[in-house]
């Protein structure tokens, strides 16, 4: 006789305490609307383009080889032909393990920023610092790479990692990896200090915003994703683990 299949495990919740992460994200909105009405408004921006300028002052009288290596290899993390692949993978990992509301958020965080990006730079269309040590393309603001930096591992810690005092410290690692990217692309002047600023801010904004409307749409509907119908009288098929699944 077989033994009956194993059940498979109910994907952890998006969101552990939405009170405290609707405060987090209205929080991150709040400062990224601020940010950006700044840039928009010309007496404002007159204000943060003297920060702007002084900083890049300051980056470019203390470059040193070693700080610049680290800063191209930042550079390199960013482009399109490294994100692409591991947000593919991401995205891939969570398909096969059928965790249907954590693709959904993932997939929903990179797309958003994706559309952003593209139509709030023609929006603002702010010109790059002179002197960027790498090749760089298109308006200045915000900053690509450190949207993309910043959605990617942001959404990929909430998808990935459960709710509790692991996802805290994964969490902080990926704000702090996000921070480093926007410094090291105003070091190198492919950005101002606040094109990076502004993108951090974005791109977290895009991960946290999804997560809370897929998370929301979990706790309505259930912990299981979309997939395959319920077989009469038994549980979901996409619940019922394969042999090859136990592990």
């Amino acid at each position: 006789m077989n033994r009956p299949a194993a059940a498979r495990q109910p994907e952890h919740p998006l969101v552990a305490s939405p009170g405290r992460d609707v405060a987090v994200t209205v929080v991150a909105l709040v400062l990224t609307a601020v940010v950006f009405a700044a840039v928009a408004d010309s007496g404002v921006l007159a204000h943060i383009q003297r920060v702007d300028d002084s900083w890049l002052r300051l980056m470019v009288s203390g470059r040193s080889a070693p700080v610049t290596a680290v800063a191209k290899v930042f550079n390199v993390l960013g482009l399109v032909s490294i994100t692409l692949p591991v947000r593919i993978a991401i995205a891939g990992f969570l398909a096969w393990r059928r965790r249907w509301w954590h693709f959904a958020a993932f997939v929903t965080a990179i797309v958003m920023s994706e559309i952003l990006i593209g139509t709030l730079k023609g929006i603002y269309d702010r010109a790059r610092p002179p002197g960027s040590l790498v090749a760089t393309s298109g308006a200045s603001f915000p900053s690509g790479h450190s949207i993309a930096a910043s959605v990617t591992i942001v959404a990929a810690v909430i998808a990935l990692v459960p709710p509790g005092r692991r996802r805290g410290w994964w969490g902080t690692g990926a704000v702090a990896f996000s921070i480093l990217m926007a410094l090291s692309r105003a070091y190198l002047g492919a950005h101002w200090l606040s094109d990076a600023i502004a993108g951090v801010l974005l791109g977290t904004s895009c991960a946290l915003l999804a997560a809370l409307v897929v998370g929301a749409l979990q706790r309505r509907w259930g912990g299981h994703g979309p997939g395959p119908p319920a077989p009469p009288g038994g549980q979901p098929a996409a619940d019922i683990a394969s042999p090859a699944d136990q592990r």
